[in-house]
């Protein structure tokens, strides 16, 4: 059996997994800013996360997650300039900043609930942490990489030599505005705040006594405080979305060497963007972005939208459309409607799980290891039972639900003498959605597959879901 690899954007390669400690692993990711709902492509980073965490625990490893709650200093511009966005959140809803990240940290907690997302070990605020935030400001200034503006404290990057490696950045042609704003008294376009200044004459809804001045850590401080105070400061996966290179993980590693000496974390793993039909990458700053909710008040399921992200490899950029989650849709409810209809007992195939691990532990290939579940579903050497044991063992990584599925009773009914259907035992149908699977089915006969799936919405908005399986529809609730 291979060897798990995953991709390190430290070294731009794949390379053979291998803990600090046998056994456990360290994970930490970056959480979100809960000032608005997360959008789509913010949880198709959760989902790649997850997947990665799942796939640790296949490998045998016990998996300590840690992920931050970004619920003060992430100023609009990613960087050093704009307005706290907690801050505009507040301003946007008439609720204090308190409020705004209370109600959006649960809001966040429910959409990875209904994502199937493994809950982390340990959720960590930034503003739980702001003591530890300004101990590792201290250590900094005593190891010479501070200085100290009208605006606040800053991280000195030319004090550090290998600030470019993770993001691979041509510092010779970064120009002051391009990364972090206009700031006369910074020394580099490069360096960051690590400590905000309150404007003066204002009281900020967030801010805090330190030894430079009254307000408020940087953003890249607090991953850096937290992920070191619950992971220690040697761990071995950092996680994110690739969004986050250039600055956000850049910062954050030149932080972490310059306080302890070495580099803290081993394997720096990232998820590429999903964008929408037109290219155009989800960003909630733009104020047009799409939901789970979004998702679900057409119809469809989170799991169905779990099922899209699964397909493209979490390296490359997910293309988002609504036909192309319909697809999800349509091939996520085909392969609960096969797994719910075998029964228990089996035994999974050791070939197909051997196969499936080959899949996974080649840098998490998701595609490749749905088209191993596929494979299955078609096999008709293995025993029913047998097909269901091994892709209820597949779900646990996939995480698709297909273990929560419940053992259902289908009994066949007439609707013709020639046209019959398989339907749950606990609904009824009514005469209504009788004809229409008559109907469906004719066309179906006639390969009218235009009207054939018209007829199959109509019924699906009578509150009926129809799946064809190898001999006979099968009709269940939506």
């Amino acid at each position: 059996m291979a060897k798990l690899t995953l991709y390190n954007t430290l070294t731009r390669k794949k390379e053979v997994f291998r803990p600090i400690k046998k056994g456990l692993v360290g994970l930490y990711t970056c959480g979100p800013t809960v000032y608005n709902y997360a959008h789509i492509g913010n949880l198709r980073t959760y989902i790649f996360e997850d997947i990665l965490k799942r796939v640790l625990v296949l490998a045998g490893y016990k998996v300590r997650h840690v992920m931050n709650i970004t619920d003060v200093g992430h100023l609009t511009s990613d960087a050093d300039t704009g307005e706290d966005k907690m801050e505009t959140g507040a301003q946007r809803e008439g609720k204090t900043v308190w409020e705004i990240a209370n109600y959006y940290t649960q809001a966040f907690n429910r959409d990875i609930e209904k994502l199937n997302i493994i809950t982390p070990d340990k959720f960590a605020k930034a503003t739980d942490t702001i003591g530890e935030q300004i101990k590792l400001i201290k250590k900094l200034e005593r190891n010479g990489f501070t200085y100290t503006t009208d605006d606040g404290v800053y991280y000195d990057t030319s004090k550090f030599k290998d600030y470019s490696n993770l993001a691979r950045l041509n510092l010779s042609q970064q120009k002051v505005g391009a990364r972090v704003g206009v700031n006369a008294q910074k020394r580099s376009p490069t360096d960051f705040a690590l400590w905000k200044f309150s404007p003066k004459n204002t009281h900020r809804a967030m801010e805090w006594e330190s030894p430079w001045g009254t307000g408020f850590p940087g953003w890249h401080l607090e991953c850096s405080a937290i992920s070191t105070k619950y992971l220690g400061k040697h761990f071995d996966i950092h996680a994110g979305g690739i969004d986050h290179i250039p600055i956000h993980h850049t910062n954050e590693r030149a932080q972490n060497i310059a306080a302890f000496g070495k580099p803290v974390v081993n394997y720096w793993l990232h998820g590429e963007f999903l964008v929408v039909s037109d290219q155009a990458k989800m960003a909630k700053s733009k104020g047009e972005f799409v939901t789970l909710q979004s998702l679900m008040d057409k119809g469809y399921s989170p799991l169905a939208y779990r099922y899209l992200a699964l397909m493209t490899h979490y390296r490359q950029k997910l293309v988002f459309s609504w036909s192309s989650l319909k697809a999800a849709h349509n091939a996520m409810s085909k392969l609960a409607s096969q797994v719910i209809t075998w029964p228990h007992g089996g035994k999974a195939s050791r070939q197909a799980v051997n196969k499936f691990k080959d899949a996974m532990y080649d840098d998490l290939n998701t595609p490749q290891a749905v088209a191993v579940a596929w494979e299955i579903v078609k096999d008709t050497k293995i025993k029913p039972a047998d097909k269901r044991a091994t892709l209820e063992s597949f779900d646990n990584v996939l995480g698709l639900g297909l273990n929560a599925l419940k053992v259902n009773v289908f009994n066949v009914i007439e609707i013709t003498p020639t046209i019959k259907v398989r339907v749950s035992s606990d609904i009824t149908i009514s005469s209504e959605v009788r004809a229409l699977i008559k109907e469906r089915e004719i066309n179906r006969q006639m390969k009218n597959w235009e009207r054939s799936d018209e007829l199959r919405e109509l019924i699906e908005n009578k509150g009926y879901r129809i799946e064809d399986t190898r001999d006979i529809p099968l009709v269940s609730k939506k």
